[in-house]
């Protein structure tokens, strides 16, 4: 396995390589990893993310998989960097993370078998797939909002070249207490099968991102919170939750809530039925519809 970076070195955006505790660029540079400032190990143009995957996740949610995956789509202003800060806006609450393996496209990849996807793959790295569940009510399930904020991307640190995906382990921790703890073994569709499937009539460039799902137990966190997702054999992403600068308007758009619909999805599961009843709002949808009707 090798592994690869992209961090600011005297300024300027730069490929390295790692060797031992260093980051070396083509030129001789060398960096302490500690010391770096990472940015994205991959330059995508698009972002693609499976929803359920893990069985967990499913069992968590008291539903089932559909046949197939199906899919949404993060904007490339999500993108942040390992180290890098995770805003929370101000009048929000319901920030999720979501420990996630991240497959990173390697040439142009078009109608192709799961058994031919290995050979369009240039790697893997880990991320974060951040929801922010205020906004869980709008946006007719595309989850642009939910998912698509600002900063709601983090990946990295590196990317990893000749990584075996099989049962591999992926944790997240909060503060450095354990909140996911899950398997690639749990995963209904492995990389290859994602990579064919979205292939069949969207055109994936390097560079490219799709985000595998993530295990049971996504939880919020608020600011001051250090977040960290550790994949075997590709190392740890962390960041830390701030507050947003500004807080989000009020005179435009639907707003922030916390509806049954949010509660249910940022605490994991319908709260109604354990007894637990969130306010209803505007635009919210019971939760036991939804069960009822995949």
């Amino acid at each position: 396995m090798s592994e690869y970076r992209r961090i600011l070195l005297d300024g300027y955006p730069v490929a390295v390589r790692r060797e031992g505790e260093f980051l070396v660029a083509g030129d001789g540079r060398r960096i302490g990893i500690d010391a770096a400032i990472h940015l994205p190990p991959a330059e995508p143009r698009k972002i693609i993310c499976v929803h359920l995957n893990y069985r967990s996740r499913v069992d968590e949610y008291m539903t089932r998989l559909p046949a197939t995956p199906t899919y949404f789509q993060k904007p490339l202003t999500a993108l942040c960097g390992h180290g890098a800060d995770v805003v929370r806006p101000k009048r929000c609450e319901w920030l999720n993370y979501e420990g996630e393996i991240a497959i990173v496209i390697g040439r142009h990849c078009r109608n192709i078998g799961p058994d031919e996807a290995a050979e369009y793959i240039a790697g893997y790295t880990i991320a974060n797939d951040y929801g922010l569940h205020d906004f869980r009510d709008t946006d007719a399930g595309s989850m642009l909002r939910v998912k698509g904020s600002d900063t709601l991307c983090p990946v990295g640190p590196a990317l990893v070249t000749d990584w075996d995906f099989r049962d591999k382990r992926i944790r997240t921790t909060v503060n450095g207490e354990v909140r996911q703890d899950g398997s690639t073994s749990e995963m209904e569709w492995d990389m290859h099968y994602l990579v064919a499937d979205i292939a069949r009539n969207i055109t994936l460039e390097p560079g490219d991102l799709l985000l595998s799902g993530t295990p049971a137990n996504s939880r919020p966190v608020k600011p001051g919170d250090v977040v960290t997702v550790e994949v075997e054999g590709l190392g740890a992403l962390t960041n830390r939750i701030v507050e947003g600068p500004t807080p989000i308007r009020s005179d435009v758009g639907h707003q922030p809530m916390t509806t049954e619909e949010v509660v249910s999805t940022a605490m994991g599961g319908d709260w109604e039925f354990r007894g637990i009843r969130a306010p209803r709002g505007p635009g919210s949808a019971h939760y036991r519809s939804r069960v009822e009707e995949e």
